[in-house]
């Protein structure tokens, strides 16, 4: 079996010597956490040094494709990026769709590893037979956009998949993204500030003839057929398809989750402005990713025509929209494609803005303080001049480029108590004094406050009866109670991290099918594979990796590191949270996932994990590798 995962190769990247190597991919997917973030995390947790600065030459920056990207299982796009994130300081974590995976699997290609700084702005071109360091003088300076072109151009070839940065990247905004096409973003935590920092302007990647996994069997047909048959029988599949995550925006607000000005409310009077769905005249184009059967994303088109943009996704549109008190639906549109083109994380950028916004309605930031800028709720042209400001790290924006944790610091004046952030990482969508699962997801999320990376959908969508049976309280799925939350975003936590291994989209398999039991992932890797995955084999892998990244984060975390929420979400703000709840929630969930009272894992689980003998080099010890995870 081992044969069949030989055709993919780990890529190291020295920038400092301007220098590629390849090395094969040993043993099976079982010793490396499958794929995706659990080598990723994996690797880091080994091979980065303690103390150092996210932005300096000795971060890592790893790009690892998912165990079944580029082969023909639905919605297997994925690519993951990590390194230490200059934002938070802990884990940095992303993940893209797209084309770009694929293509990296085309060419044999599983993991990139980038070590050091060039001398000089570089690129890195790959296809099936070369890897190589280019200069990149030319493209520093340009847009995500501009620099996807003139690669396009450079190279003779449209159909080469091209990761990228923006300004945002090269000026140290430490929430910057990576970018591919127009509307694919590793959006949250600064991996494209690490990008820039090692003057690492874009990867431009031909395809490749390699196939993961050899030729399809029958039975791999039929594991195909089935998930993807699965996936268009669900209920929400023709609204995501006809309208993607925007179309999701009034629901939101029926259940009173938005996060509304900076948090202030639950629910926004302009919801019906800017509804989703009423850009549906407006698509030009539907589109998706690599063997996708959804196509969720879209191209716009506004006025005459002319005017062409991508159609956001429901985080920025709430973020965007309701977050900042914008009401004007082609407004929320332009910026975040501004966002997309300068490289910035949507939900990063528009949050600091609400911040901005929240302070100057407070009286602690005033006009000559913003620059003479406008910073009432709701001002489209304000947002603008910020988002460029966050880009050119000019001006009040450049301040708030630095993350809210930090321009709350600069401000001082008590702008911390209206900073919404765990971790340092500014929150998603969801207010939390709503809906208890994402308040506790907030609280444990490996990356900080962040949505996506626990995506506990089932606590809206499972009934009470499923969720007695699974986690033995049926008000686990009551979005106001607290009761059976840690078991239920134990389970979230532990799904999540395997889709992400597995290098499957989200979508389809948590806003859709919302099984949370991977049951359908493991047959289907399985079949694909030849490997003999189980879902309850998929979970150990999924706990293995959950308790690495806390370990991860125990290492390398600030001195204020803490899983809370920031005060001004308690204290009678909402009705739902309070200490009790909270700790009460915390503590079930570290219980479930068999960590001490603290959040520590287990002696046990430490040792198996940091065996003595384990290689101090890129060199890779396979014979140890299945001492250890086998």
């Amino acid at each position: 079996m081992e044969m069949m995962y030989d055709n993919c190769q780990m890529l190291f990247v020295d920038l400092d010597a301007e220098s590629c190597s390849r090395s094969p991919l040993p043993g099976d997917p079982s010793h490396w956490f499958i794929g995706g973030r659990g080598f990723n995390v994996w690797y880091l947790y080994h091979y980065l040094d303690r103390n150092i600065d996210p932005l300096g030459p000795e971060n890592l920056l790893l790009l690892s494709c998912g165990l079944l990207t580029g082969t023909a299982a639905p919605s297997a796009s994925r690519l993951h990026i990590n390194a230490l994130s200059p934002l938070t300081g802990i884990l940095g974590s992303s993940n893209i769709g797209g084309y770009v995976g694929p293509w990296l699997r085309s060419c044999g290609i599983h993991s990139i590893i980038v070590r050091g700084r060039a001398a000089r702005p570089v690129y890195l071109y790959i296809d099936e037979s070369t890897a190589e360091v280019r200069p990149a003088d030319a493209l520093w300076g340009l847009d995500a956009f501009q620099t996807q072109d003139r690669l396009h151009s450079d190279l003779g070839d449209r159909q080469a998949k091209i990761l990228t940065i923006g300004p945002a990247g090269e000026t140290g905004a430490r929430f910057a993204c990576i970018m591919t096409e127009r509307d694919h973003a590793a959006g949250r935590t600064g991996m494209g500030a690490v990008m820039g920092s090692k003057r690492l302007k874009a990867i431009a990647v031909n395809k490749g003839t390699a196939k993961p996994f050899g030729e399809r069997s029958r039975a791999a047909k039929a594991a195909v057929k089935a998930y993807a048959g699965e996936i268009m029988a669900s209920a929400d599949y023709k609204m995501f398809s006809q309208y993607g995550g925007a179309g999701y925006l009034k629901w939101a607000d029926d259940l009173g989750v938005m996060g509304t000005r900076n948090y202030r409310e639950t629910r926004f009077e302009g919801i019906d402005k800017v509804d989703g769905r009423r850009l549906k005249d407006n698509v030009a184009r539907s589109s998706g990713c690599f063997r996708c059967p959804i196509q969720c994303k879209a191209e716009l088109k506004f006025g005459n025509g002319d005017g062409r943009a991508t159609r956001p996704e429901f985080e920025p549109m709430i973020n965007l929209g309701a977050k900042c008190g914008l009401d004007d639906l082609e407004t929320i549109v332009r910026l975040d494609n501004l966002c997309s083109r300068l490289g910035l994380d949507s939900t990063s950028a528009s949050s600091t803005i609400a911040f901005a916004m929240d302070l100057f309605d407070r009286g602690i930031l005033t006009a000559a303080d913003a620059g003479g800028l406008d910073l009432a709720w709701g001002n489209g042209e304000t947002m603008d001049a910020l988002i460029r400001q966050m880009a050119s790290g000019e001006g009040l924006g450049g301040c708030l480029a630095q993350g809210v944790k930090r321009a709350a610091a600069a401000i001082g004046r008590g702008a911390d108590r209206y900073a919404a952030h765990v971790k340092g990482l500014e929150l998603t969508a969801y207010h939390p004094g709503a809906i208890l699962g994402t308040a506790l997801g907030y609280m444990v999320s490996s990356r900080g406050g962040d949505y996506n990376n626990v995506y506990a959908s089932l606590e809206h969508n499972w009934s009470p009866e499923k969720a007695e049976a699974e986690f033995g309280a049926a008000k686990a799925v009551d979005i106001h109670s607290p009761e059976g939350k840690g078991r239920l975003v134990r389970r979230a936590v532990l799904v999540n991290i395997v889709v992400d291994c597995l290098g499957i989209c989200k979508v389809p398999a948590l806003s859709l099918l919302k099984t949370f039991d991977l049951e359908s992932e493991a047959r289907l890797a399985s079949a694909i594979t030849g490997y003999r995955f189980t879902a309850d084999g998929l979970m150990e892998i999924g706990d293995k990796i959950a308790a690495m990244e806390r370990l991860f984060n125990l290492r390398h975390g600030p001195a204020d590191f803490n899983d809370r929420l920031p005060p001004m979400f308690l204290n009678g703000h909402s009705p739902l949270l309070s200490e009790e709840a909270l700790q009460r929630m915390l503590g079930d969930f570290f219980e479930a996932m068999g960590w001490d009272e603290t959040g520590r894992p287990t002696t046990g689980t430490q040792a198996a994990m940091v065996p003595e003998d384990f290689p101090a080099s890129p060199t890779i010890n396979t014979h140890t590798m299945k001492d250890i995870w086998i």
